[in-house]
């Protein structure tokens, strides 16, 4: 699935991704500033998070109670290897029934489990955003 929005259209997209994605575990794919933090902050709202959500730059994981239990929000971006991503235990946090959002997946490729949905942001313009749902399951790729 392929959809274009803009800022004020973000908890309407936030909705459809929800309804979208087969998978718990999805990776957010896009350059920096194309708004990866900003929809994973609309749908932790939407998920029923009443904490502050914030990027998890420094910290590498934040967690979050929300409405159907717990939410991760990941961001690999400052990691040198995947060491560090072993170090911290993130194939614990892929072993609960969670939601499991990652930023930079790139940087622990190996560590990715066959079964996720991958979000790829695209900035159009300084207003619209490109966003494509790819779901894979089992082994299986569908792009909706």
């Amino acid at each position: 699935m392929t959809l274009y929005y803009s800022l004020p259209e973000l908890s309407k997209i936030a909705a459809q991704v929800l309804t979208n994605t087969t998978e718990k575990v999805i990776l957010f794919h896009g350059n920096m500033g194309t708004g990866k933090t900003t929809l994973i902050k609309e749908l932790c709202k939407q998920l029923g998070v009443n904490d502050n959500i914030s990027s998890p730059t420094y910290s590498i994981v934040n967690e979050y109670e929300c409405a159907s239990g717990i939410a991760y929000h990941f961001d690999f971006y400052r990691i040198e290897d995947e060491e560090e991503a072993y170090a911290i235990g993130f194939e614990e946090y892929l072993e609960q029934d969670a939601w499991v959002f990652i930023e930079w997946p790139s940087k622990i490729i190996n560590l990715i489990p066959e079964t996720h949905t991958s979000i790829t942001l695209e900035t159009i313009d300084h207003q619209q955003r490109k966003l494509t749902i790819d779901n894979h399951s089992s082994g299986n790729t569908t792009v909706i």
